[in-house]
């Protein structure tokens, strides 16, 4: 606190300085821009590279396979032969237009481990699935 004299009394002033305030929000702001994309997908996979990209504009939920070919849901790891279970409790109360999966699959997985949970995810009910890729870099 500041004290100012004027004559025998000594008043305080009573303002904030509100720079380092404004310094930690935006410490904070950059730290938090910067892990957003981070933490959209905890799994880390190389993902093939496609001439058509569509952005994805929707949060759906998200089947992914890493290059030792385990299987994760949301990013929690899961058996392949339960994955249908766990999609039909997850989708239970959605129409069947709105059962959308995205499919995230590292680029050296081998076709069969794909296939085997693309045939899971549809013994689940759901027919609309759409494999995630990147644009390639020009």
């Amino acid at each position: 606190m500041a004290f100012s004299a004027k004559g025998n009394t000594q008043t305080t002033l009573a303002d904030i300085n509100i720079t380092p305030l404004v310094d930690v929000v935006l410490v904070l702001l950059l730290i938090f821009m910067l892990t957003a994309p981070v933490l959209q997908s905890g799994v880390d996979v190389a993902i093939p590279h496609t001439r058509t990209v569509n952005q994805l504009t929707e949060v759906r939920m998200v089947v992914t396979i890493d290059k030792d070919q385990n299987v994760f849901l949301q990013d929690k790891p899961v058996n392949v032969n339960q994955l249908p279970t766990l999609l039909r409790n997850a989708t239970a109360g959605a129409k069947p237009a709105q059962r959308i999966i995205y499919l995230r699959a590292d680029e050296r997985v081998p076709f069969g481990a794909f296939a085997s949970v693309m045939d899971a995810v549809k013994q689940a009910g759901i027919t609309n699935i759409s494999i995630v890729t990147r644009p390639i870099q020009q």
